[in-house]
């Protein structure tokens, strides 16, 4: 059966990562997305390693497959004429622009819903256009920096630093899905579009004061912001002789466990370490007495000794040590593809499982242009216009 999403439609109108990646998990889970592309194409297309064709990198190639790529210069009131005539049959219209730029374009809301009251709106950009913040752009780094993440860095680091992913992309890219499939069951049951705005500030200030608001969560304040075990400087992989582990013998049965299987009772009775809270006050001193422990063996004995327990732990993984997983090979994580232009592909699959309704890797990552004709012939324009098209350079076709 197709994925759960089969038979939406969602134009994206999107670029770098936080735009695209949502798309491409709601793709994922079956819907059709069309990927509106300028001339240049999507600013991703030239990053990270290159097989064969520069414009198809590695990072863009992580957060575009399962879609078809179309061509149009945004610029030109052709391509605005385009875009509308699409939205007549789109369901969802997804854009990662700030809200001046769409206004500027004549691709806001009000554009969309006269063609198509039943169109769902979705803006995903740095700051809400309701704040004196809303003009500004952004990226990960300046919304890491802005909402929390390289703070947290810097009081368990000594400075503040971006965490080495684009987290605050990625997270706004999830929190975009799941935006959208609110606004589309709304919709099922009311039969009403609506705009939905994401913004990577709020979205990320909501993550990261989850278990950092601490006492700031009390008016007035009981104590500062920031949950002591997290922001650590020894919450970190645990040295053993020939490696690295991760343990977190957080809870009581677990720290239990761990001191008895070590062959330390004796910290269970040392009172910075007799519950669960005293931990919590005395993190340091905690994972201080656990890498003590941990750094006097293997990696292989440790998982050894708590191998039939309930005590997390596991090697550290290298970015390397991922591709041969076991536990990854053995579901079917990796995907081995031919792509028509970049040979072998390895992509990811969608990690949720769907008893009925399964997610697939159903179309290659499109070249730039590479379905602009297609489209077009879909949206009625007959082979003279797109010719025209063509020609002016509102769109172009991959040869």
């Amino acid at each position: 059966m197709p994925g759960p999403l089969h038979g939406v439609r969602i134009l994206e109108l999107a670029h770098v990562i936080l735009g695209p990646y949502a798309c491409q998990i709601l793709a994922d889970m079956g819907a059709e997305v069309i990927k509106i592309e300028p001339p240049t194409g999507d600013k991703m297309r030239t990053l990270g390693a290159v097989a064969n064709s520069p414009d198809m990198g590695s990072l863009f190639l992580a957060c575009n497959r399962n879609k078809r790529s179309l061509v149009l210069d945004l610029k030109k009131k052709s391509a605005r004429e385009v875009v509308l005539k699409l939205a007549r049959t789109a369901d969802v219209v997804l854009h990662n622009n700030r809200p001046q730029v769409m206004t500027k374009l004549g691709l806001d809301y009000a554009d969309f819903k006269a063609v198509n009251p039943k169109i769902i709106y979705c803006g995903a950009y740095g700051y809400s256009k309701k704040g004196p913040y809303g003009e500004r752009g952004a990226l990960d780094e300046a919304i890491q920096a802005a909402g929390g993440i390289a703070d947290l860095n810097g009081r368990a680091n000594g400075h503040p630093r971006s965490v080495p992913t684009a987290l605050a992309d990625k997270t706004n890219s999830i929190t975009v899905a799941y935006a959208v499939l609110g606004a589309l069951i709304h919709r099922s049951r009311t039969g009403r579009g609506q705009e939905v705005e994401v913004p990577m500030l709020e979205t990320m200030v909501n993550y990261v004061l989850a278990e950092h608001l601490g006492g700031m969560s009390f008016d007035p304040p009981l104590a500062g912001a920031g949950y002591a075990p997290l922001i650590s400087p020894k919450r970190q992989p645990a040295r053993t002789q020939d490696g690295y582990v991760a343990i977190l013998p957080s809870l009581d049965p677990h720290w239990e466990i761990f001191c008895t299987r070590a062959g330390r009772t004796d910290l269970l009775s040392d009172p910075r370490f007799k519950t669960a809270d005293a931990r919590v006050k005395n993190a340091d001193a905690a994972y201080g007495e656990t890498a003590k422990i941990l750094a006097t063996n293997t990696t292989q004995h440790w998982m050894d000794v708590f191998k039939d327990t309930s005590v997390p732990i596991t090697p550290l993984n290298d970015l390397e040590d991922l591709i041969t997983d076991p536990h990854l090979e053995a579901v079917g994580f990796w995907q081995m593809s031919e792509h028509p232009t970049e040979g072998r592909v390895r992509m990811p699959a969608f990690p949720i499982h769907y008893s009925k309704t399964p997610a697939e890797n159903r179309r290659h990552i499109p070249n730039l242009g590479e379905h602009s004709v297609e489209v077009l012939k879909e949206a009625g324009l007959t082979r003279k216009d797109i010719d025209g098209l063509l020609a002016n350079g509102t769109t172009a076709q991959k040869a």
